[in-house]
């Protein structure tokens, strides 16, 4: 089977909406043959191009032709290039979390990568460069958490937005939270201390 057809079935494989690299297909030819057909089945509208470096099996919309991909998705495609760890940031951590109301114009992301921005429509995705800390439990609920409270800071964690970040965890990602003093600031270490100390006293 010629590599474009090998291709072209991988594609078909990937979920409608999920985005990708050229990176996933170079264990099936070269990487110039990779690009041409890439190219190729965007001119065919059989994927879409989202940035550079960046493609889509595009999903139908009842608004517009072509649904543009989550940001996350892209963050994710990107990251995998380079074998990069990405996380959601804090402010939009915090949101989820309910933490706050604020919602942040344009997605941005921790990555242990380099910093970059990418157009995509009207919107741009920025990937942050973070320390290690920062990127503790990326991919799960406790790790949403910890972004949170390295965003909101010293003097915006007190024991109720502990309290909230514990409703809304899992008891198992609570714990994987506090066992995660290593990656903390001493505030915040200090800040679990005495959630936990006054809930026990309470």
């Amino acid at each position: 089977m010629k590599t474009a057809e090998l291709i072209r079935n991988r594609i078909n494989e990937t979920p409608l909406g999920e985005s990708f690299t050229p990176a996933v297909f170079l264990a099936l030819g070269t990487r110039a043959t990779v690009d041409q057909t890439l190219s190729r089945l965007v001119k065919e509208g059989f994927i879409t191009r989202v940035t550079r470096g960046v493609f889509v099996r595009p999903t139908q919309s009842r608004y517009v032709s072509k649904a543009t991909p989550e940001p996350s998705k892209i963050a994710e495609a990107i990251a995998k290039t380079t074998g990069a760890t990405i996380q959601v940031h804090g402010a939009e951590a915090a949101r989820r979390l309910a933490l706050t109301t604020q919602t942040p114009t344009q997605p941005v992301f921790y990555t242990s990568g380099p910093s970059k921005r990418i157009r995509v429509g009207r919107l741009t995705v920025t990937l942050k460069h973070a320390s290690p800390r920062k990127l503790a439990l990326a991919g799960r609920p406790a790790g949403l958490a910890l972004a949170a409270l390295w965003y909101l800071g010293k003097e915006e964690v007190t024991e109720n937005v502990i309290a909230k970040i514990r409703k809304k965890l899992s008891p198992e990602e609570f714990l994987a939270l506090r066992s995660a003093t290593a990656s903390m600031p001493a505030w915040m270490t200090d800040a679990l201390y005495k959630y936990e100390r006054n809930t026990r006293n309470g």
